[in-house]
């Protein structure tokens, strides 16, 4: 009957069963079990024994349902022993047994209580600390008293040592039992709250057996239950995270991850757990407290959201859970809650979804208002700067602001009196604030819905010359932000900012300065310098003519050497910088006809070589199309270049007898200029492979530098050179045909222009004419344009059709009348 005590509390009632765990340790040591104690009809020890009138003593739940199962059937009730009648039903509680028993069984538990604190030892063997902590388990399940004999026995820290076993299985049942001993008994969770044991039970929630997690995680659940250990466990490092990590986890069984999210939510208790899961990616818990909590708590969570680093799905999900509020706050909370507010708002404003979604919320008005706003109510600076940066971080999500009101009179964001406003404080604050403006206004300038009402608005203040002096500006944010809004503005103030940058003031050289730094790698400041200066209107002489004297020049010509030798690093600010650069480059070329030190400079560096080499950057389009438009400018220069022949003055026998002369032979002429020639001195296309490249470019996706090219190819044609030497040219580089396929696409009317032009000169040459005369598409091509171009072109498409006799000529018929 040994067997019977063990099964009591270890679930196995069959004396012959074998399990893993040897129940010798209560063989030897249970005082002798008598049958008295045995309830007849369950065979186990009885806990409330009752006597009948037989004088047989039962377990009362036993025998009630005994009674219940005759009553039921119809049957007499009847003694379960001797199955004698009862006349009656009454149960006398046998006190004397059941204080027997108790006291038989508290001298067994206090045997097996003294063997469980021998066992429970390391250098135990595994079967007898198992047994014992399955003892101190039934002991607990058997009473809840009994959870303050384990504790007074001290049992509690001999069973957190064994979290150190090398066994999984001594490690999974002793946090088992620390569960079963802490379950609804605040003096044991005490006990645990003691040391490094809640920090040892997290550590099991990294281990890789799904067992030890599942256990540590439930005994972490029941501990979280008390408020004390709620700030314990928060406090231990990592175990918020990894207890987030693991309600997200698709490899956790279901029961594991509903207990870490449920002591999650216990842990909710402290505030700066709360902090934790925000920062670990649980923001619910924040957001509710900003919600629902009492205003000390809101003011307290709103502050911390201001500091969070979230990314950009939570921006959004926090906007719309919270960002109403955050506006309400903003509009009436006093200055702190006020601020708190702010700072949260600039957190999630910087994604453009979430700046959506504040805008929706009503964001705009009180975030001006509080700009704009002097007085006693006023924001301090810091905060003005954070409404700017807010504002910034609008404005940049693209969204229709000429239509959304932002002030009582129905005024918008890009309304002349706001934008006045936003222009005063840019020159009556600090640095960091004026940083923030700026970027408002290169927001708003980067909209093609917007740019216009700005320029306006700047035009009207007379801001420009103060707005060009932050390029001067020694803090580099506040520079960029300048630089990029002036890059903005250039393509409608080009002139105007020209003219404030020509001259002695210096904001010139600040920007040659900004592109010269840095050699080797590429910043945004240094693109977006170089692409204001490259914005301005290219045949501004005065402009092109500083640059020249500050040697702005040969600076750009080095740094695009660079970038093609592979020596400046790569970043994405690479490819706007060298466009940036061949466009300022290409300014040289507008000045040649009146600035002899332009032509030097050309000479100098060899720019029309360099110009050949930039055509073939395949993908930077806008580079291929200006270096083709600088070819062009170069080329129009070369008749005006070459060196003319000087023919010897004729003999006197030639003087007398005409008949005589022969034109004198002068090998080594350019056959297009008539002279002699070269890519670096005279800028002729003839050398250098630049046709090949220039017709290469010619069936290019991009029109625009089809055009470029198209155009530079024309010079070879042009009035002041031998035309039909040029038409030789194309001819052996296979030109021809891509420039009538360009004039039978009709891509654009510059295309169809440009091409009509061309073709014309080539028809010039009676074997093209004939043998395009058998082409109906070239004749559609050209009587499309004679009827539907503009003047100038209408007249060149005539003369093309008459090469081709698609149009009579009548000059022959009718002499010139003068």
């Amino acid at each position: 009957y040994s067997d019977l005590m063990a099964g009591s509390w270890d679930g196995s009632h069959d004396p012959g069963s074998q399990s893993d765990e040897s129940y010798q340790f209560e063989r030897l040591h249970i005082e002798p079990i008598y049958d008295a104690f045995i309830c007849p009809l369950t065979k186990q020890i009885m806990q409330d024994p009752v006597t009948l009138e037989t004088g047989r003593s039962y377990e009362r739940e036993a025998i009630e349902k005994w009674f219940n199962e005759c009553k039921d059937s119809g049957k007499k009730l009847v003694c379960p022993l001797t199955l004698k009648e009862l006349r009656s039903a009454d149960l006398n509680p046998s006190i004397a047994l059941r204080n027997t028993i108790e006291e038989w069984n508290a001298r067994n538990e206090a045997v097996q209580l003294d063997m469980a604190r021998k066992s429970l030892s390391l250098g135990s063997a595994e079967n007898d600390i198992m047994q014992a902590l399955k003892f101190v388990q039934y002991l607990c399940h058997k009473s809840r008293s009994n959870k303050h004999v384990v504790r007074n026995a001290e049992l509690i820290p001999m069973i957190i040592d064994m979290l150190k076993s090398s066994s999984r299985r001594v490690r999974c049942r002793a946090l088992e039992t620390l569960r079963i001993v802490a379950e609804e008994d605040s003096d044991n969770k005490e006990i645990l709250a003691e040391g490094d044991t809640v920090r040892t039970i997290v550590k099991f929630l990294s281990h890789d057996q799904s067992k030890e997690r599942e256990e540590a995680v439930s005994l972490l659940y029941e501990l979280s239950l008390s408020e004390l250990l709620c700030e314990k466990i928060g406090s231990i490092n990592g175990a918020i995270l990894i207890l987030v990590g693991m309600t997200s986890s698709k490899s956790e069984n279901l029961l594991t991850v509903e207990k870490s999210d449920k002591t999650l939510e216990n842990l909710e208790k402290w505030e700066n757990n709360v902090r934790q899961m925000a920062e670990n990616g649980r923001l619910q818990p924040l957001l509710t407290l900003l919600l629902e909590g009492p205003p000390e708590t809101k003011l307290s969570m709103a502050s911390y959201l201001g500091e969070l680093a979230l990314n950009n799905e939570v921006k959004v999900f926090v906007a719309r859970t919270v960002g109403s509020s955050l506006i309400n706050i903003m509009r009436s909370g006093n200055m702190q809650s006020r601020e708190a507010a702010l700072k949260a708002l600039n957190q999630i404003s910087s994604c453009e979804t979430s700046a959506e979604i504040l805008l929706e919320a009503g964001i705009l008005p009180p975030l001006v208002k509080d700009l704009f706003t002097v007085g006693s109510n006023q924001l301090p600076m810091r905060l003005k700067e954070v409404s700017a940066t807010i504002l910034a971080n609008i404005v940049n999500s693209g969204c229709d602001f000429d239509s959304i009101p932002v002030g009582p009179d129905h005024q918008t964001l890009v309304s002349e009196d706001t934008v006045h406003n936003l222009l005063y404080l840019i020159s009556n604050t600090g640095p960091a604030i004026e940083c923030k403006l700026f970027h408002v206004l290169v927001g708003l300038t980067s909209s093609p819905t917007t740019v216009m009402s700005i320029v306006s608005a700047i035009k009207s203040s007379g801001a420009t010359i103060s707005l060009v002096q932050f390029i001067e500006a020694s803090q580099k944010d506040l520079r960029l932000a300048s630089i990029k809004l002036l890059q903005n503005l250039s393509p409608y103030m080009g002139q105007e900012l020209a003219g404030c940058l020509r001259g002695a003031s210096g904001q010139l050289g600040s920007l040659i300065k900004v592109i010269s730094e840095h050699i080797g790698t590429t910043t945004e400041e240094q693109a977006a310098a170089v692409g204001l200066i490259a914005d301005l209107p290219e045949r501004d002489m005065g402009l092109t003519r500083q640059l020249l004297d500050e040697g702005a020049f040969k600076l750009v010509i080095s740094r695009v050497v660079r970038i093609r030798q592979g020596e400046t690093r790569g970043s994405r600010f690479v490819t706007p910088y060298l466009e940036g650069l061949v466009r300022v480059l290409a300014r040289i070329t507008f000045v040649l006809a009146d600035e002899p030190n332009a032509i030097a400079l050309c000479h100098e560096h060899n720019l029309a070589a360099l110009f050949i080499e930039l055509l073939q950057t395949n993908g930077l389009d806008n580079v291929q199309m200006v270096s083709a438009m600088a070819l062009e400018n170069l080329s129009q220069e070369s008749k005006n270049l070459t060196k003319l022949p000087e023919l010897p003055s004729p003999g006197f026998c030639v003087s007398i007898f005409p008949c005589l002369s022969k034109p004198p032979v002068i090998s080594g002429l350019c056959p297009v200029h008539r002279g002699t020639c070269s890519l670096k001195e005279t800028f002729c296309l003839l050398e250098g492979q630049a046709v090949e490249k220039l017709v290469a470019l010619l069936d290019h996706t991009n029109d625009k530098v089809v055009e470029a090219s198209l155009a530079a190819l024309c010079t070879l044609l042009d009035d002041g050179v031998v035309i039909e030497q040029g038409v030789q040219v194309l001819c052996e580089v296979e030109g021809i045909k891509p420039i009538f396929d360009i004039l039978m696409e009709k891509r654009t009317d510059n295309l169809r222009r440009r091409a009509v032009w061309a073709v014309e000169r080539l028809l010039r040459t009676e074997d093209i004419a004939y043998e395009v005369s058998g082409d109906p598409n070239v004749s559609t091509a050209l009587v499309d344009a004679f009827q539907h171009a503009d003047y100038r072109t209408r007249q060149v498409a005539e003369h093309a059709l008459k090469h081709v006799d698609k149009i009579p000529n009548f000059s022959g018929i009718f002499p010139n009348t003068g």
